[in-house]
């Protein structure tokens, strides 16, 4: 304005006739003229500008005087002192949730053509922000523009130079900004000063064979470590940490622990088939010369060998035989081939359930059931007993459209055993008895994070039929462990269970964060604070898993429920299954209202499953897959599951950080407030 006051530019339609430049329409006119359009125009837009003023100023008392705030603010009331580390977070999560049940649509489009912040855009300082427009329009307008309202509860505000109001709103935004960051590093620790947020990589006994990998993944950007205690036992997961703490060390680099406990969720049971005969083979080069033995654990019936141990098979001997052994025998037999082979004994190693030897084979051998094996003596050949079990196979069924899918009951349950079950139907067992007791005739079912579906087509006390819907055109595979969802039915599984009790001690005592699976209601998560104070856990970090669609609908309230603790507080988008309970065609709208709210609480945020799936498993990822990696960004941090190319999409992921950061540092630029005119 100053320079169209200094050179007389104004638009051609205020021009007097005839009087037009050669380089366009920048005639000058006489100063009085130019004086008079100046203060048309400026009164003009203190006109227009002035009415918002008491629209923003009634929507502040309205969020201020909300029954949410009364209803919550009992709550906050009772957040735990002295720390009350939640209590600015929580306020603010009440004025997010007064806001949006408030219609501001018109408010908004108007700030909008001032170019003005938008409203949905302050999630994370509501009040501050519509304080902070307010005072920048009363600065805009003359004092003889300002309409203010002298009944109800609106109060007069006083008027502030423009250099105070902008110090109040940065104090108070920057504040509220800086309690947000505060959260993440009490749950994540610092983050990469190349990127803002966190990568996560789930890991399993995978790691503990390649001595290499956990290094590769921490070298290549990732920087917390999860673990699934639906799998493998704490033999494994102590290896694991170690493994983790070790290569973290070597590296000098921070990385955290997450377990997230397995919670009340449906799975497969286990698909195990008895071996009556196995290969072992040692590894070998490219031109056939040996490069070193396979390695075997020899034992008696029920020894599990140590998790550190690499090894290529597990043959138990009879008992009676096995305590004769010394390290150093070598054991001849001959194998099933006929072939005479023999095993050297390394080492013997301790464990739960007795001892056993690490052996070594040098040679190619097939070796089943009742082989016999011998030991060279003073010159005699002496019996040492006979092959009684080898290492069970893990199995799976093949499911395409039309097939019967029968789930047992009895987890006894073995792929081997005869049964009743209909001829032709694929057999599984269900860990939970749950699902006898609840699903209905044609309810639909899922399986494997909604990879296979179908409908519930029998059913009675020990089984129940189902009829394949949904699966690849070539099949697919169903294995041990995998999740099922009953989305329609009435069953409410609630808490933490036996397993998940146990497992926290071993949480409790070497990992730095905990996840809560399967949340429902705030009794969940008053169950999970009890156990905490109960075992003195002020300082683990807490994930809120959000997979079901009542924990969804009832995020505030278990956010609430949380905060009143000072235990570091996360959420996990658990997109698996939270997909498959709420439905693919709701998902982008659902992971977009969990980041509001958590944005609002000042809570960080993981972003997970499915993140780069096919770049882990394949080594190359699809167009959808990177485009959502690039909007996961957005979170505080980013999961991926385990996969043979962890490392390269852990690489990519982080390049894919890093550039989106750079790109948003050029960005941000300070904004001029108001319109450039």
């Amino acid at each position: 304005m100053e320079r169209r006051k200094k050179e007389g530019r104004f638009p051609e339609f205020l021009r007097p006739e005839g009087q037009m430049h050669e380089n366009g329409p920048t005639d000058v006119l006489p100063r009085r003229t130019v004086t008079f359009f100046w203060i048309f125009e400026k009164k003009t837009l203190a006109f227009g500008v002035h009415l918002f003023i008491p629209s923003l100023m009634a929507l502040y008392l309205r969020i201020e005087d909300s029954p949410l705030r009364r209803c919550h603010g009992r709550e906050v009331a009772l957040f735990h002192p002295p720390q009350r580390t939640y209590l600015a977070s929580a306020k603010n999560l009440i004025h997010y949730l007064a806001l949006q049940c408030l219609d501001v649509q018109q408010l908004e489009e108007s700030l909008s053509s001032l170019s003005l912040q938008n409203l949905e855009s302050m999630n994370s300082h509501i009040l501050a922000s519509i304080n902070s427009i307010i005072q920048l329009l009363e600065n805009l307008v003359p004092a003889m523009y300002i309409i203010r309202s002298n009944t109800g509860n609106m109060d007069r505000v006083d008027y502030v130079t423009a250099e105070q109001s902008e110090n109040q709103r940065e104090y108070m935004i920057n504040t509220m900004t800086e309690i947000a960051s505060s959260h993440a590093l009490r749950l994540f620790g610092p983050s990469d000063d190349r990127k803002h947020a966190h990568i996560m990589v789930t890991v399993g006994r995978e790691v503990i064979s390649n001595e290499t990998l956990l290094m590769d993944i921490l070298k290549a950007g990732a920087n917390i470590i999860r673990i699934n205690c639906a799998h493998d036992d704490a033999t494994v997961w102590s290896e694991i940490i170690r493994m983790a703490k070790h290569s973290s060390q070597m590296l000098e680099k921070p990385c955290r622990i997450l377990m997230d406990l397995a919670g009340p969720k449906l799975r497969t049971g286990y698909l195990m088939k008895d071996t009556i005969a196995m290969r072992i083979t040692p590894q070998k080069d490219a031109n056939s010369d040996m490069i070193f033995p396979a390695h075997i654990w020899l034992c008696s019936a029920g020894s599990s060998p140590p998790s550190h141990l690499s090894l290529d098979a597990i043959v138990c001997i009879d008992q009676e035989f096995f305590n004769n052994l010394r390290v150093g025998d070598v054991l001849k037999f001959v194998d099933v081939r006929g072939r005479k082979r023999s095993f050297k004994l390394l080492k013997n190693y301790p464990v739960v359930a007795g001892s056993g030897y690490m052996v070594e084979c040098s040679r190619t051998a097939y070796i089943g059931l009742g082989t016999k094996l011998y030991a060279e003596k003073r010159d005699r050949k002496l019996s040492v007993g006979r092959v009684v079990k080898l290492p069970s196979l893990e199995e799976f069924v093949m499911l395409k459209v039309g097939d019967l899918l029968t789930i047992y009951r009895d987890s006894s349950f073995s792929m081997d055993k005869p049964c009743s079950i209909r001829f032709g139907s694929a057999r599984i067992t269900c860990s939970s008895d749950h699902l006898f007791d609840s699903v209905k005739l044609g309810e639909p079912v899922a399986f494997d994070d909604g990879k296979i579906w179908g409908k519930v087509q029998e059913k009675n006390v020990n089984e129940v039929i189902i009829l394949i819907t949904h699966a690849s055109p070539e099949g697919s595979r169903l294995g041990s462990r995998k999740s099922i969802n009953i989305p329609k039915s009435e069953m409410q599984l609630k808490g933490l269970t036996s397993k998940d009790f146990v497992d926290l001690d071993f949480v409790a005592a070497h990992a730095d964060m905990v996840g809560i699976s399967f949340l429902r209601d705030v009794e969940d998560i008053v169950t999970v604070q009890h156990e905490l104070e109960k075992r003195k856990l002020q300082k683990l970090g807490v994930v809120l898993k959000i997979e079901t669609r009542d924990a969804f609908e009832k995020l505030p309230q278990l956010l609430f429920q949380a905060m009143r603790f000072s235990n570091p507080l996360g959420v996990m988008i658990a997109r698996g299954d939270l997909m498959v309970e709420c439905g693919w065609d709701q998902m982008a709208d659902i992971q977009e209202e969990i980041m509001s709210v958590c944005s609002a609480a000042h809570i960080p945020v993981i972003w997970a499953t499915q993140v780069l799936e096919s770049l882990v498993k394949f080594g190359l990822p699809t167009r959808a897959e990177i485009t959502d990696a690039a909007s996961a960004t957005r979170a505080n941090c980013v999961m991926l599951n385990k996969g043979e190319h962890i490392v390269q999409a852990v690489l990519a992921l982080d390049s894919l950080m890093s550039n989106h950061s750079m790109r948003k540092n050029k960005k941000m630029l300070p904004n001029p407030p108001l319109p450039s005119s």
